[in-house]
């Protein structure tokens, strides 16, 4: 297992360190639901240094990032950044990320901590336009600085406006009295907040000065479990569960970052697929009885025909309903259908609803 520069500081403030995607990751400090709630009414900050960073430049960087991803990276401005996802060959998805316009030659890929040796292999195997490529993942840390209180509880450790700072968008400025800190409005909770990127040399005293800034504002530490419940109340997809190289953007319901505007790898498979469509979609239910859907458990019918999987699953800590998302037959997909939730000998129905779970 791998540590982040952080670790030390995560055991000294006792969190419950789990192994994840190879590193050795805080999972909870004082407990799931206590965190959550920190989260969406407040301020919490995630170590997400486990995270892959890839730098992309030279004059055809945008040229393989086009190639290799299905948004059109061609609308970023510098100081913009885009959610996307790498096709393979077979029409599933090989990682979902977020492309960073630094400048015109220089961008910043931010890839999923257990995909890094293989989204790097393939992105290597398809340069064939000459951009440069680095993995600069072992050097960067990450901090999620998650919640409604974010912008003004960090405002006095920047001179960048983070109340408008738009989502989506970035600034490299000095943080905490760093210099070229990325600064970035992103986030996996829904609750609105920051991102920190910064050298790893840098992070122990960033972090301190984070919860110093935050102390008035009730900042905590929050763990990667309710990460998971925070990304799950807002239907965001994640990877290994929700999508991966057996599910394509077009049953996840990603369709909205597969731009058939240009060329990418297997474009012609998604266009088809597409404009067909097909025989299986990703939904979003919520329990209608008592019983918490777990990854795994099989979604039947009303006789307890197979459909499908969960693919994520939760007694969600807002709205105190379990709740979840798996593949069903298109023909079972539409919102406020019913569906059954296999949890042990018991068929429990759930209803399919739109996306979000969680709405402010």
């Amino acid at each position: 297992m791998k540590d982040t520069a952080l670790t030390k500081t995560h055991e000294a403030l006792g969190a419950k360190m789990v192994p994840f995607a190879g590193y050795n990751m805080p999972v909870q400090y004082e407990g799931v639901n206590i965190e959550h709630e920190t989260v969406r009414n407040g301020v919490g900050v995630f170590d997400v240094s486990h995270m892959g960073e890839f730098l992309i430049t030279g004059p055809n960087a945008l040229a393989l990032i086009q190639k290799i991803s299905t948004n059109d990276a061609a609308k970023l401005k510098d100081g913009k950044a885009q959610y996307s996802c790498m096709p393979n060959a077979t029409g599933g998805i090989i990682d979902d990320l977020i492309i960073y316009r630094i400048n015109e030659e220089k961008y910043l890929l931010v890839v999923n901590a257990a995909n890094i040796q293989k989204d790097w292999n393939w992105i290597t195997s398809q340069n064939d336009v000459g951009a440069i490529l680095e993995d600069v993942s072992e050097e960067y840390s990450l901090l999620a600085i998650q919640g409604p209180k974010a912008a003004e509880a960090m405002q006095s450790l920047t001179e960048v406006d983070l109340v408008n700072l738009k989502y989506y968008t970035f600034s490299i400025e000095k943080f905490a009295g760093v210099d070229n800190v990325i600064i970035s409005a992103t986030g996996y909770t829904g609750s609105g907040g920051f991102e920190i990127y910064c050298k790893n040399e840098d992070v122990v005293h960033i972090w301190n000065k984070v919860m110093e800034a935050g102390a008035d504002y009730g900042i905590k530490p929050i763990g990667l479990a309710a990460r998971d419940t925070l990304r799950l109340e807002m239907g965001y997809c994640l990877y290994g569960n929700d999508i991966d190289e057996t599910t394509s953007p077009i049953e996840a319901g990603l369709s909205w970052i597969t731009k058939f505007t240009k060329h990418f790898s297997n474009r012609e498979y998604l266009e088809t697929q597409k404009k067909m469509g097909t025989t299986r979609k990703l939904v979003a239910f919520e329990m209608q009885e008592r019983g918490i859907p777990r990854h795994g458990y099989d979604i039947v019918d009303i006789e307890g025909n197979p459909l499908g999987m969960v693919t994520s699953g939760t007694m969600s800590p807002s709205i105190k309903k379990g709740i979840g998302m798996g593949y069903v037959p298109t023909s079972y997909a539409d919102v406020e259908n019913t569906i059954y939730i296999q949890i042990r000998k018991n068929r429990v129905p759930a209803k399919i609803i739109k996306l979000p779970f969680y709405k402010k």
